[in-house]
């Protein structure tokens, strides 16, 4: 039986986070795969025709590119910044979305960003964590207000529920959000583009970005509370200054909320010298970024997957990460795991994991073994099965 699949993107817009990425690379084999007949998208309340193909237009012009990344939509930003917008879009929203998309019974509506609207046919949708429930003071007011108002609506119209671990499964579980046999965990991938290169390969990238390769250690992710950045400089700080000095903190990621504090110490370990803060990565270079980092740093609070711990695995850079929530089970034994409350536990595992040369080779090994058993081609398999089963 051929399927008919309606794929919400609203998450495809520059830049590609996690939740993006994810919805890109799904996006991109649906379109192609055998089980699909047809394959539409609806992004925030209206029918979009190439969401892909405008995607892949920005990310070539690399000026546009960088834009984007910097001015969200109006509407994203006006749902951000207010809890009355938020109240409104609510009310709203459910009911045109809704409307929008009558006439369609044998289809299958897919929202891989939590919210499903009303519909008359069956419905799938993708939790990628329960930060507004277990840390809402990781997130705007605004943000929280939004997902504490749908998504229990949500999931009362949804027939089947993916998360990205088997961590975020249990979380509902435990809570009572949904039956077990309607909740299947399908783990998210690292794109092809990350894989190990050589010193002449990664030579471009080093240039334009001002860095050495295998001389500095990195951090990817937005700057924001839930990443913990602002531990990791602590513990950086507690680092010989020789080390700091031969493997330099690289932070790469966009401003996110209540960050202002946290890029204040960035600029500050910067003008000591020991910390570089990039805040747009080209798209072209990021796999070099981390191709070419000693170590990947990664203490973050809580994460429903932690896609950049993958990542970096793929490009054969080992990883330091942390002891909760879904990051042992996506490191799968190839990362050295830190308690990320504790500074001195950071510190300690950074001195060894950037000086030990054993532990890098073998970090190394078992990254790359990792990540080659997660693909976003059975990520999509999984899916697709996901959908047989309700058609």
């Amino acid at each position: 039986m051929k399927l008919d699949v309606i794929l919400a993107a609203d998450a495809l817009h520059p830049p590609l986070t996690g939740i993006g990425r994810y919805t890109y690379e799904l996006a991109k084999r649906l379109a192609s795969h055998e089980d699909i007949a047809r394959l539409r998208y609806f992004s925030l309340g209206h029918w979009v025709t190439d969401p892909l193909g405008a995607l892949d237009q920005t990310k070539a012009d690399t000026t546009a590119a960088a834009t984007a990344a910097k001015e969200p939509s109006s509407l994203r930003r006006w749902l951000a910044n207010s809890r009355l917008a938020v109240r409104a879009y609510k009310a709203i929203s459910p009911t045109l979305f809704g409307w929008r998309l009558r006439g369609n019974p044998q289809a299958i509506y897919h929202a891989p960003n939590y919210i499903v609207p009303p519909f008359d046919g069956r419905t799938v949708s993708t939790v990628h964590d329960l930060s507004h429930i277990l840390y809402p003071q990781f997130h705007p007011q605004a943000r929280v207000d939004y997902l504490n108002l749908a998504f229990d609506k949500s999931l009362a119209r949804t027939d089947r529920v993916i998360t990205v671990s088997e961590a975020v499964r249990q979380e509902m579980l435990g809570r009572g959000l949904m039956p077990p046999e309607r909740i299947t965990a399908i783990h998210s991938a690292a794109d092809a583009a990350f894989h190990p290169r050589t010193p002449q390969v990664l030579a471009p990238a080093m240039q334009a970005l001002g860095l050495r390769a295998g001389q500095y250690c990195l951090f990817v992710g937005t700057v924001e509370p839930r990443k913990n950045v602002e531990r990791l400089l602590q513990a950086y700080v507690l680092l010989p200054a020789a080390m700091r000095r031969e493997w330099p903190l690289v932070v790469a990621g966009d401003q996110g909320w209540n960050s202002e504090s946290i890029h204040a110490n960035l600029n500050k370990a910067q003008a000591e010298g020991w910390l570089r803060y990039v805040a747009f990565v080209e798209q072209r270079w990021l796999p070099s970024l981390y191709a070419g980092a000693r170590l990947m740093a990664y203490p973050s609070l809580y994460e429903g997957f932690g896609l950049p711990i993958v990542e970096a695995m793929a490009s054969g850079t080992p990883v330091l990460t942390s002891n909760t929530s879904c990051m042992p089970e996506v490191a799968a034994g190839a990362a050295r795991l830190v308690n990320p409350l504790s500074v001195e536990d950071i510190a300690h595992a950074l001195s060894e994991c950037l000086s030990d040369e054993n532990w890098q080779t073998e970090a190394r090994a078992k990254g790359l073994a990792r990540a080659a058993k997660l693909s976003w081609d059975r990520c999509t398999e999984e899916t697709v099965a996901v959908y047989k089963q309700l058609a």
